[in-house]
This record gives C-alpha cells, structure tokens and sequence, in this order.
C-alpha cells in the first residue's frame, strides 16, 4: 500500500486552517471593496487608541474614547443608524469574526462548544490586554505624550500590548495548566497567524494607494519599495535554503551523531519552517512520530525566546534604525514559525518606528507594516518551498536510503504540503495593486475619488483586523507554550542541536544574507504629508 495515497486537488479546502485562513481574510477583503458601491461592511472592525484615566482639558486620551470603529460611518455621530459604535465596536467584532471563525472550527471537526467558550475568553481578555496595553504611559512616545498630560512614557508604542500579552499567556499556558488546556481548542496562533499575514497582503496592496493620497511620487515610491522586498526576499530565500538546511544536517550528524532521519527533520524545523517543515519532513523520510514532537516543541520554545530578544536588539544594537529593511529579513530568515515571526515583525516595526521618530523629533516617520512586510515576505518566501522541499525529501529518502520497489510519492503531495494562506496573501496584494495600476494609470489625480473609496475599505481590513488577529497570536502562543516541553527532550542532543544550530550558524547568516540583499533600501517618510 502506498504512504502517499492520491488525494484531490481540492482536497483539505474546508477542513485545514490554511485555507480557511484564506476564506476568512479573503471574504472579509471582498467585502471591503463594496465600499466602491458606498456600502461599508467592515467599518464595524474595532480598534484601540491611547488613553488615560485624568486626560488634559482639550487634550487627548479620553476611556470613553479608547476603542473606536475604523469606518466613518460607525466612528463619528450621523443622523440615521450609526452613531459612533464606539466600545460597542468590541461587540461587533466578537460577534462577527467568532462567527466566522466558529464556522470554520466547525468545518474543520473541532469540539464547537468548546471553540465558543475558549474563544469568548481569550478574545475579551485579548481585548482587555489591548486596552490596558494602549495606556499613554506604555504606548506614548515622547513625541506626543504631551498630548495626555504625561512627563514621562515607556515609548512602546503598540509594541507593549503584544509583548503584554505574550506575557499573560505564558503565565497562563506555564501556571494555569487546566485553564489553559481548556483554552487550547481556541488557543491556534498558526490559524490567527495565518489568516493575519494574508490581511499582510491586504496591507501591502493598498500601501501605494495609502500614500497616493499624500503624494502621487510617494505611491510609486512605495510600489516600488515592495516589488524591491519581493525579488530581494525571494533571493535571500533561495541561498538561505542552499545554505541553512545542509548546515545544520552537518551539525546535526557530524558534531552530534544524530540518526539520518532525526537529523533531516532538525534540518527542516531549525533551517526552514519550523514545526509545518518538521512535520512535513518528518512524513517525507517516515522519521518516528516522536522526534517531529520533540523538534516541533524546540521550534515553539525558541522561538518564544526569539520573538523576546532579536526586535530590541535589531532596534537598539545593530542596525539600529540605519537599515530597517536588513533587520525585518534577518528576523524573517531567523525565526522559525509563522506566527513568532510575523509576531516578532511586528514588533520591530513598531520598535523601529517609534524609534526612528523620537531620534528626529517627529521630523521622519515611516509607513506602518512595511519593515513587518519585510519579515514575512521572507518567511513567506521559505513557507513557499515547504511542500517542495519535503516533496524532495521524500525522493531522496524513497529512492535512495529505503529503496523499496514499487512505492512512489505523487506530485500532488507537493500541492497538498504548500502553505495555502500563500495563495491568499498573494491575492489580496497583487488584487489592490492591480486596482492601483488600473484606473488613472497608478493613482493619477483623476483616479483618488476612486481609489479613496477603495482605501475606507482597505483600513479596517489591514489595520483593525490585521492588528487584532495579531494580538490573538500572541495571546494563544504563550496559551500553548509549556517551558516543560524541553524536558520531552530530555536537555539531550537536540536541544543543544538547536542551540548551537540558531546562535552559532542560523542567526549570523541570516543577517549577512540579509544585508546583502537588503542593504541600502529607504523606507518613505510620510512625517511631511501628516502636517
């Protein structure tokens, strides 16, 4: 009997999270474009602000005012339905995307009433971390703490909410044992993760749109900006696979004298993708079910430890805020899953930004997302090559290490393994950037009253709902982060494996590859079209 038995192409489309990752982003994008026709179904999305509890007479920073609706039809008081949703935007959007996402739960065979409950949880303590995260003492910056009556502020940015809540979950998945098991049918960062980084796409589709309405040069200047991010982010992908995978199967079998398969499914997870790859690789060369689930716990716990150490010190140690683009593709080739690296991403944009404009007093700010896009985009570009790349592992291991006769891997294996919230983080970038390119010949002046309409859409897509998929990823990676994982591995070989593989190898080639392919590349400073 055949391991790999003929599937369907469409096989898996409304039973995995990769695609339902995709029909959930996607749907919401195809609905934002209704606001073409001026009808806003996503303006509902919720979105937090600064605040205080005492704010300055005609300053900011309001509690009434700390979470508002991103559509202007639901923000601001209007005669007829809408009058400013305000925290009722919180409600909104519980109920809207947990319907969606409990349709897909119950598409994917997962327990419903458990889904709801864990998720009603971790949504609303997700939502109160945002808040007490988006406090002006931990979010203002020097630059505007002024604004909420404050002499002093952390200068986190939004960056203290995500760290905040990694926090709690961590304490959570680390002290709170049967709580946090009773969660984990709602605790999926790779779901949220996913389906964030296809709203990524959203983001970097209307950037040009975005900065067409500060300047026509300024929107080509970033179109450009992301087309220089994909083929440099494609390059840096294909050395670092010529270079990672071989490198750590050396260290692997030469230095540590692992199995053959136990060292292929290292290679994978260290090198490549992280727990998708070590599984994908661990199917590929029949590797026992155990070492994928030590390999896949490694992933999680270091990358946890990634995700804490390398936004601060590609921020404040090198290289600063001198090559943003360099630090968001060394962190996209350096941490290994998904959702630590679009999460790390994230918080060095709002590092680096945060950064960049209390070093110039507000005189250069940069565009939100792009230094995060330069991450994913290259962690995207690996994700690309897990299903080929396990497809050729299994030929090598099939035909020249287990030699059967007569077995064979069908080349629908590689369409059944490659990472489908690709497809779909694809679509909604070149969609938008086709729209931009379309009317006016790229956001020419005639075209903005269109593009304008598109733009209402775009917002709560790729900020609201982006930013809170992101904050759920943070909060459920540490649900489902148990530091005792590391004793399954005894604190044996492959711990030290990893360690060695990420710190001594992994690491410092990710950031000469990204150098290399990053150096020199300007992020638009939009400080000038604000005032």
């Amino acid at each position: 009997m055949a391991q790999y038995p003929e599937r369907k192409w469409y096989s898996g489309m409304l039973s995995t999270e990769d695609w339902w990752a995709v029909w959930i982003a996607v749907g919401f994008f195809m609905i934002s474009l209704l606001n073409i026709w001026g009808i806003d179904l996503v303006g509902w999305m919720t979105y937090p602000t600064k605040w205080v509890f005492n704010p300055p007479e005609g300053g900011k920073g309001a509690i009434s005012q700390a979470f508002y609706a991103l559509g202007k039809k639901y923000s601001v008081s209007a005669k007829g339905f809408y009058k400013g949703l305000g925290w009722w935007s919180v409600i909104w959007s519980y109920v809207i995307f947990g319907t969606a996402l409990t349709i897909g739960a119950a598409f994917m065979k997962w327990n419903v009433k458990r889904f709801v409950g864990g998720f009603t949880i971790i949504y609303f303590l997700t939502i109160a971390i945002w808040f007490i995260g988006h406090h002006a003492f931990i979010a203002a910056t020097k630059v505007n703490m002024h604004k909420y009556g404050l002499n002093f502020a952390l200068n986190l940015g939004g960056g203290g909410s995500f760290i905040l809540a990694l926090i709690v979950g961590l304490i959570i998945g680390n002290f709170f044992k049967g709580f946090a098991k009773y969660l984990s049918e709602a605790a999926k960062p790779e779901w949220y993760i996913k389906t964030a980084i296809v709203t990524l796409g959203v983001k970097l589709g209307y950037l040009p749109i975005k900065l067409s309405a500060f300047s026509q040069k300024l929107g080509k200047q970033a179109a450009d900006l992301t087309f220089d991010l994909f083929v440099a982010g494609a390059a840096a992908t294909v050395v670092a696979y010529l270079i990672f995978w071989p490198g750590v199967y050396v260290i692997s079998r030469k230095i540590f004298k692992l199995p053959r398969k136990t060292a292929a499914v290292l290679g994978s997870g260290i090198s490549i993708c992280g727990v998708s790859a070590a599984v994908a690789t661990g199917g590929a060369v029949r590797a026992k079910p155990v070492v994928s689930i030590m390999v896949s716990a490694l992933v999680v716990v270091w990358a946890v430890i990634e995700l804490i150490i390398l936004p601060g010190f590609f921020t404040h140690v090198w290289p600063g805020t001198k090559d943003p683009l360099v630090a968001g593709a060394s962190m996209g080739m350096a941490v290994k899953t998904d959702g630590a690296d679009a999460a790390a991403g994230e918080l060095l944009d709002e590092f680096m930004r945060t950064k960049i404009e209390i070093e110039t007093n507000g005189a250069v700010k940069w565009p939100e997302g792009i230094i995060t896009a330069s991450a994913v985009m290259t962690k995207v570009w690996i994700d690309m090559f897990i299903g080929i790349w396990a497809f050729v592992l299994a030929l090598v291991w099939v035909y020249k290490f287990e030699r059967r006769p007569g077995e064979r891997v069908p080349a629908s294996e590689v369409w059944h393994r490659f990472p489908k919230f690709v497809i779909g983080y694809f679509f909604c970038w070149f969609f938008l950037l086709a729209i931009y390119f379309g009317p006016g010949q790229g956001g020419a002046p005639e075209a903005m009253p269109f593009l304008k309409t598109v733009k209402a859409g775009a917002v709560p897509v790729e900020k609201g709902m982006r930013k809170l998929f992101f904050m759920l990823t943070f909060l459920s990676l540490g649900i489902i982060t148990d530091f005792k994982k590391l004793k399954e591995a005894q604190f044996g070989k492959m711990v030290w494996v990893y360690f060695v593989a990420l710190f001594g190898f992994i690491i410092p080639v990710a950031i000469i590859i990204g150098y290399l392919f990053h150096h020199g590349m300007t992020l638009p400073n939009i400080a000038q079209y604000m005032k």
